[in-house]
């Protein structure tokens, strides 16, 4: 019989974890519940299954179409277990197909619908167990699910907004990088040793492009590229660890016109999550404490923190997030209206609805505006390369004429 590790919380809320022979992890959830400890993590020693990250594994728009369909067979009354068997035999994606069959014999065996899936924190992340955990307090799963599910296609939505704005100019000076290099590296040296044949007197544009060209194609060229490309890989090792992503979070944040679309779009983030966890009866101060964890800002999330904790000791929700100086003051007045008025899931919904909109408005305007740049930028730089090249052939074709 195998030997299974879990870790989990007991009646009174500690942490507690051991080893329990059983004979599935169905056995094993059933066994926990009768010393009252609900599991958070269970896996069998020695075949300890760790999925891969959010993006690698399961994808957002996967995660939204089985939120949809999920909450239209709750609505139409089918059975938890039955639901859950259906969905995963569907499943083309293997990896979520043994996600939603383990969810289900965790069911099976008596475990809530938010237990057992909190046993995939990385398909199932915080904010979507804790929403489900609300649903089935309160007894409105279906709803629960169906906001869930326009929660993530809206994500998705602004997810799609940031490549937008980032591939178009990324992959234009990606294009043109590459292109010049391999003029400079192939192209050049055969031009620059037909000048020297012909003894024709270079004008300097071509001089400085065939100094270049001996640059790149010298060793110190091929160093100072692999230190470029070892400086990014540095840079994103150091975005890595939670300095680093603050201070680079907080560059963006300060970019002329960047910035301003990554701060509309940090905005619009926060107010649909918070908004989304507090119409589902989430507590205010988890669901602060989940919106900051999901922000993608750590400029963002240190606030939220900083918000939670003001909230903690008395302070109501707006003074903290002025005091932030992350937020617009418009943010702060709706969100005063909102407590104010008892409605701040309504508010935080049409604040993210106005922002969403800013953002999409941003995207084209930014997209619009960089088109004409790039193509005059990537003309202007290729040309004038070529261009450099066929001068001293001009000059010689004009003397031969002249001759």
């Amino acid at each position: 019989m195998p030997v299974f590790t879990y870790r989990g919380t007991n009646r009174s809320g500690g942490s507690v974890a051991g080893e329990m022979t059983a004979a599935s992890k169905a056995e094993l959830q059933s066994l926990l519940r009768r010393q009252q400890i609900t599991p958070t993590k269970m896996s069998e020693k020695g075949k300890e299954f760790n999925l891969p990250t959010f993006g690698g594994g399961v994808s957002a728009k996967e995660l939204a179409v089985f939120t949809r369909q999920f909450s239209v067979m709750i609505d139409a009354g089918l059975p938890l277990v039955q639901c859950l068997e259906i969905l995963a035999s569907q499943q083309e994606n293997k990896l979520f197909q043994k996600v939603l069959t383990g969810t289900r014999s965790a069911v099976e065996g008596g475990s809530n619908l938010s237990t057992a899936m909190k046993q995939y924190p990385k398909v199932f992340d915080p904010l979507y167990s804790n929403m489900v955990e609300a649903g089935e307090t309160g007894g409105i799963l279906d709803t629960i699910l169906q906001r869930l599910s326009t929660y993530i296609e809206k994500n998705v939505k602004l997810k799609a907004a940031v490549k937008s704005a980032l591939i178009y100019p990324i992959g234009v000076l990606t294009i043109a990088g590459g292109v010049i290099f391999l003029l400079l590296w192939k192209v050049v040296p055969i031009f620059a040793t037909l000048f020297a044949g012909l003894g024709v007197d270079l004008p300097l544009p071509t001089k400085i492009v065939i100094g270049l060209s001996n640059f790149v194609g010298s060793i110190f060229g091929l160093l100072i590229v692999g230190g470029i490309i070892g400086g990014i890989f540095g840079l994103k090792m150091w975005y890595g660890t939670p300095q680093g992503r603050f201070v680079m979070d907080t560059i963006v944040l300060k970019l002329p016109v960047l910035g301003i679309l990554m701060r509309k779009i940090a905005v619009a983030r926060f107010t649909r999550t918070l908004g989304t966890l507090i119409s589902s009866g989430v507590p205010i101060l988890e669901g602060l404490d989940i919106t900051a964890k999901t922000s993608g800002n750590a400029v963002v999330e240190r606030a939220l923190f900083q918000v939670r904790k003001s909230l903690e000791e008395g302070k109501s929700l707006t003074e903290p997030l002025k005091d932030s100086a992350v937020f617009p003051g418009m943010v702060t007045q709706m969100i005063a209206v909102g407590e104010q008025t008892g409605a701040m899931d309504a508010m935080l919904q049409k604040v993210a609805d106005f922002y969403e909109d800013e953002v999409d408005a941003a995207v084209k305007d930014l997209l619009t505006a960089l088109e004409p740049i790039m193509i005059v930028f990537l003309g202007t730089v290729v040309g004038g390369v070529v261009i450099s090249m066929y001068l001293p052939l001009f000059t010689l074709i004009g003397k031969l004429s002249g001759h």
